[in-house]
C-alpha cells in the first residue's frame, strides 16, 4: 500500500498539473469553456494511452538494452533531480502559444503531461516493480485522474491561488521531488555496492 502511495505521489509530481496550469490556460484561452473541457479530456486520454504503452513495454526495452536495476535507479534519480531543479528555478521561456489553433497531441498531451521524464520514470518503475504491474497501473490511473481534475478546474485554481501561488506550489513540489530523486539515487548506489 505504501508503494502505491509513494509511486502515485511521484507520478503526480512529475506530471506537475499545477505547474502546467498556466501553460494549459494560455494555449486554450481562445476556446470557449465547453470546448476547452473537451480538448483537455481528449489530450489527457491520448497522454494516458502513451503512458500505458511505455509502462508495459518499458521492461522489454531495458532487457534489450541489458540495463541493470541499479543503473536505471541511479540514472532515474539524476533525471528526476534535474526535473526538480527546473521546477524550483523555472526558465523564463513560455511553452505555450497563444494562436487560435486548437492543439492536438502536441504540446498538451506530449510533452506537457506525458513528457520524456515521465515516460523514462514509467520504464524505470516497470523494471523495479515487474511483478506488481497492477499496483503501477493503479498508481498511474490515480495520478492521471488527479491531473485531469486539476486541469479541468484550471480556472478555479488560478483564481484561488493566483499566478504567484501556483508558482509557489510548483516550487514546493520541486523540493519534494528532489528528496524522492535523492532517495532513488542512494538506493541505486546501495544496490551497486551490495552487488
Amino acid at each position: 500500500m505504501t508503494e502505491i502511495i509513494s509511486t502515485t505521489i511521484l507520478l503526480i509530481l512529475i506530471m506537475d498539473p499545477l505547474g502546467n496550469l498556466p501553460v494549459f490556460m494560455t494555449i486554450l484561452k481562445n476556446l470557449n469553456a465547453k470546448r476547452r473541457r473537451i480538448v483537455v479530456i481528449r489530450e489527457m486520454i491520448i497522454a494516458l494511452i502513451v503512458m500505458l504503452i511505455f509502462l508495459f513495454i518499458g521492461e522489454k526495452i531495458l532487457n534489450i538494452l541489458s540495463l541493470k536495476t541499479e543503473t536505471v535507479s541511479i540514472s532515474g534519480g539524476i533525471i528526476l533531480f534535474l526535473i526538480a531543479i527546473k521546477m524550483i528555478f523555472p526558465s523564463e521561456d513560455n511553452n505555450g502559444s497563444s494562436s487560435n489553433e486548437e492543439p492536438f497531441l502536441v504540446p498538451l498531451a506530449i510533452p506537457l503531461v506525458a513528457g520524456p521524464s515521465l515516460l523514462a520514470t514509467l520504464m524505470l518503475l516497470s523494471h523495479q516493480y515487474l511483478h506488481h504491474m497492477s499496483y503501477l497501473v493503479g498508481s498511474l490511473l490515480i495520478a492521471w485522474c488527479f491531473t485531469i481534475i486539476v486541469l479541468l478546474l484550471s480556472g478555479f485554481f488560478l483564481k484561488l491561488f493566483g499566478s504567484k501561488g501556483v508558482n509557489a506550489l510548483e516550487r514546493l513540489m520541486g523540493l519534494i521531488l528532489i528528496m524522492l530523486a535523492t532517495q532513488m539515487f542512494l538506493d541505486g548506489i546501495r544496490t551497486w555496492f551490495q552487488n
